[in-house]
């Protein structure tokens, strides 16, 4: 075969090794996320992909690249996908490799787009790289906001433990994404002086973020109690199991210690909210004049909800919010009727249609020191507009969360980053409480000041760190990334043909 664009075909390498490099290439990508971290190595991988996806002699075959490119990235970056069907192996288990195969390859798609993109409008291997790159942010992007969303994983979420996390204040973290594209576009582009800007860019943006005034000290700041019973999911609706795991949340309010509020995580209590007055009279005894502020599930006119509630110290519920974003195929299933007839049922859905939605991001004035509070209930921390969306700034974010269903290893390290970023984005606060961990408290800067380590019962004190001014991305979010992007693919487009070949 004569030699063409295809410039590993012309180097001799095999084709039949070419996507097999691909998912390499994205499963290699993926080591920048939590809890690896290995960002240095995320970045050859990206850049690795960029390289192949760029030598495509077609946009079928930079399309396919892409594809299995980002299917490899998924693949490592959701293996914890499989643990929400372990629970029950007997009903769910089936579907395990199933959900990681289409995750995978589903998510990817959106890779796929990128490079079709720029294997049609490219005129040679380095304007195919320079198109696959703000194409690729684009998407990345809109997979935020398609299909209600699912900006796990994303690109630029392995910078989220260094100083350039600092960036997503102004940017969000679709800016960290663009700045991983770029830097490692740059040596692929024009060699070693690409290195060197790349290598300049990224230092400049470290020493930005290490310069970053941490937040103000707050001395007459309230006192927060973290409860975190470590409920295995297998256990925890299991009817032996119940009282043991509610007699230690009882326990962990009753200790020792003045804090000005008790927290207990995602649906632990573990009963119906129309049906718990006597537990939440005890619960009120427990914490001896403290407020709590716990997750229940309510039922109100045939439909269910997942729910936070506060209660004061009489019992009595004096604040309410009803989770308004829930997962697809674990909290709701679309088309549920066709997939109850088939049996099939949400994995947290009771065997029913799902949870019902509740009207929206709220704000709760709890009074006092405590302030204004702004609670998300697991999955929607992952979404920077369901934090935007609160009708008005509060003065920390609450997160209560169930991370059982996520397993043991990457899971819930990576729930805890985006929890960290999005401290970063608001310039909030975030307090997340975790039912086996990791419950933590995390300042403006996206700093865990306390926590408590993973799968660990106990409970801890901490003080609620001062939030920061108002952040650039807290005000305008998304839109001036999206249209950078646009803006940034057009002039690639207009301008491809002088870039050599």
């Amino acid at each position: 075969m004569s030699p063409r664009a295809d410039g590993l075909w012309a180097r001799g390498v095999p084709r039949r090794l070419i996507l097999p490099a691909c998912f390499l290439s994205g499963a290699v990508a993926a080591t920048g996320l939590a809890p690896l971290g290995l960002w240095p190595l995320a970045l050859l991988g990206l850049a690795a992909v960029l390289w192949l996806v760029g030598q495509g002699e077609n946009s079928r075959a930079t399309a396919r690249r892409a594809w299995v490119a980002g299917a490899g990235y998924f693949a490592l970056a959701l293996a914890w996908i499989v643990e929400p069907f372990l629970v029950d192996i007997a009903k769910h288990g089936w579907m395990a490799p199933f959900a990681l195969l289409l995750m995978s390859f589903g998510l990817a798609l959106f890779w796929a787009v990128a490079g079709t993109l720029a294997g049609w409008l490219g005129t040679g291997w380095r304007s195919r790289i320079a198109l696959f790159l703000p194409a690729l942010a684009l998407m990345e992007l809109s997979r935020g906001y398609v299909f209600t969303g699912f900006p796990w994983a994303l690109i630029g979420h392995h910078w989220i433990d260094t100083p350039v996390v600092q960036l997503a204040a102004f940017t969000g973290a679709h800016g960290l994404s663009a700045l991983s594209l770029l830097v490692v576009a740059l040596p692929l582009l024009w060699g070693a002086r690409g290195l060197a800007g790349g290598v300049a860019v990224v230092a400049a943006v470290w020493v930005f973020g290490t310069l970053q005034p941490a937040p103000p000290a707050a001395p007459d700041a309230p006192t927060l109690r973290l409860v975190q019973p470590n409920a295995a999911q297998h256990l925890k609706w299991r009817p032996d199991m119940v009282p043991v795991f509610w007699r230690r949340m009882m326990a962990q309010t009753a200790a020792p210690g003045a804090p000005d509020v008790v927290i207990w995580p995602e649906t632990s209590v573990p009963y119906f909210l129309e049906n718990a007055d006597q537990a939440l009279a005890a619960m009120a005894q427990a914490a001896d004049g403290t407020p709590i502020i716990a997750g229940i599930r309510r039922w109100q006119e045939n439909r269910i909800y997942n729910s936070l509630i506060a209660i004061d110290p009489l019992g009595r519920v004096s604040h309410q919010y009803d989770k308004h974003h829930l997962v697809p195929f674990g909290e709701y299933m679309p088309f549920a009727a066709t997939f109850a007839r088939l049996g099939i049922f949400g994995l947290a859905a009771e065997d029913t249609s799902g949870y019902t939605p509740g009207p929206g991001a709220a704000v709760l004035n709890l009074g006092g020191a405590l302030g204004t509070m702004l609670p998300l209930i697991c999955y929607e921390a992952i979404f920077p507009q369901d934090l935007r969306a609160a009708p008005t700034r509060p003065d920390w974010v609450l997160q209560i969360t169930n991370d059982a269903w996520f397993g043991r290893f990457s899971g819930p390290y990576q729930h805890l980053d985006q929890a960290r970023l999005r401290a970063v984005e608001m310039g909030l606060p975030v307090v997340r409480v975790a039912n086996t961990g990791v419950s933590a408290v995390i300042d403006a800067r996206g700093q865990v000041t306390h926590a408590l380590a993973l799968n660990t019962a106990g409970f801890l004190d901490a003080p609620l760190p001062a939030a920061l001014p108002e952040t650039p991305y807290a005000r305008i979010g998304d839109a001036p990334a999206g249209g950078a992007f646009l803006l940034l693919l057009g002039l690639i487009i207009a301008f491809r043909r002088r870039l050599p070949h």
